[in-house]
């Protein structure tokens, strides 16, 4: 049985916003990866000794929560 075009339209609308939910959960969940792979580089550094400890940089952070994204949706 065919939809009514006004069916299809609340199909559509409501597949737009599952879309819109579904990308606001992925830019959470990247956020979260980077928040937590921040707090793993500072412990890190932290329990470091002053000759061993290096600079955190972007690309670091970027790598742990790469790794991190990777590892859960494995």
């Amino acid at each position: 049985m065919a939809l009514t075009a006004e069916q299809q339209a609340d199909v559509d609308f409501n597949e737009a916003i599952r879309a819109g939910d579904r990308e606001q959960e992925a830019k959470r969940i990247k956020l979260d990866a980077l928040r937590m792979a921040k707090e793993i580089l500072v412990e890190n550094r932290r329990t470091q000794s002053a000759a061993e400890a290096t600079d955190i940089t972007a690309a670091d952070i970027q790598t742990i929560a790469d790794s991190l994204t990777s590892y859960v949706n494995s």
